[in-house]
């Protein structure tokens, strides 16, 4: 029987390029609906470093932390950057008078007293940074055992709660001054996203050198675990030529998963919400979640290796 011109435009429609995107991010959905992951048993303590600003670190710090608590781990978020976009992102209150970050590397405030819960998930907290913290740099200076103080508040809080987080993330600025050293210093792994751009290369290997240099001379555990490809466009050959060659140096720590160019992405911290609580079903949103499984998985090789 002949098909009618309405019927030929359903069969065409169905093979077009949207049409092929929207029945890859169902399907990908559905297998992340089935997954199941082992959490750490004891707590991994990840720094998120780009010394390049612009490629997507504090997105991808949130949204991680977000797809992480989304399967069941309790994960706590630390601001170390002094624009505070983490907090926001985290919807967590963070004007001048709020205690903070600053507050346990100045002051020696507790951690526990200045971690707030994120309305977006019982699993997911934060401790925020102010603007104060914008002074932090200067006043460490003067500070006994300045590159390790976020190191022992963080010890001094696991060693006092029951339930310890999964994963504690630490977002830092984009720059290397005592705040990100700070972050180095009390992390075992390195975090790194990079944008699919020209001069990608060029500020991840800055980066590997200050992290040589803290293993050299503050931690010695610390080691690169983790590089997120951001901002792909899968429609360049630039974003492709980049992504070849991120893989072809960094074979173990690249991701599978890639973080798309996504204006959702770009429109969830306005909302004071990430973009896996803002719109779920987002190719972003789905991205952040491949990422944060893969990352769950890489830990538990990783503790398998050192055991």
């Amino acid at each position: 029987m002949k098909q009618s011109p309405a019927d030929d435009t359903t069969t065409f429609g169905d093979d077009t390029p949207l049409a092929r995107e929207l029945a890859d991010l169902s399907a990908r959905r559905r297998v992340l609906e089935s997954t199941k992951v082992d959490l750490p048993v004891s707590t991994r303590i990840l720094t998120v470093s780009n010394q390049k600003g612009g490629v997507g670190k504090t997105t991808s710090a949130v949204n991680v932390a977000a797809a992480l608590a989304n399967l069941g781990a309790r994960v706590l978020v630390i601001d170390l950057d002094p624009q505070g976009n983490a907090s926001t992102a985290l919807g967590v209150p963070h004007t001048a008078d709020v205690p903070s970050v600053y507050d346990v590397l100045i002051d020696e405030f507790p951690l526990a007293e200045v971690i707030q819960p994120s309305p977006e998930s019982d699993n997911l907290f934060c401790a925020p940074s102010t603007i104060h913290l914008a002074g932090a740099e200067i006043e460490l200076v003067s500070q006994v055992a300045r590159e390790h103080r976020l190191r022992t508040a963080l010890e001094e809080y696991l060693a006092s709660v029951d339930e310890k987080p999964h994963f504690i993330i630490i977002d830092c600025p984009p720059s290397l001054g005592l705040l990100t050293i700070n972050a180095f210093t009390a992390a075992d792994e390195v975090f790194i996203p990079i944008q699919c751009e020209y001069y990608a290369l060029e500020g991840l290997s800055q980066l590997l050198g200050s992290v040589q240099m803290i293993q050299k001379h503050l931690n010695p555990r610390l080691h690169v675990s983790t590089i997120l490809l951001t901002m792909y466009d899968g429609r360049t050959r630039l974003a492709q030529q980049v992504a070849e060659e991120v893989r072809s140096h960094f074979a173990e720590q690249v991701l599978d998963t890639v973080i798309p160019r996504s204006v959702r992405v770009s429109e969830a911290p306005s909302f004071g919400q990430t973009v896996v609580a803002y719109d779920p079903q987002s190719a972003g949103a789905i991205a952040y979640r491949e990422a944060a499984v893969e990352i769950v998985r890489k830990s538990a090789r990783e503790a398998e290796g050192r055991a």
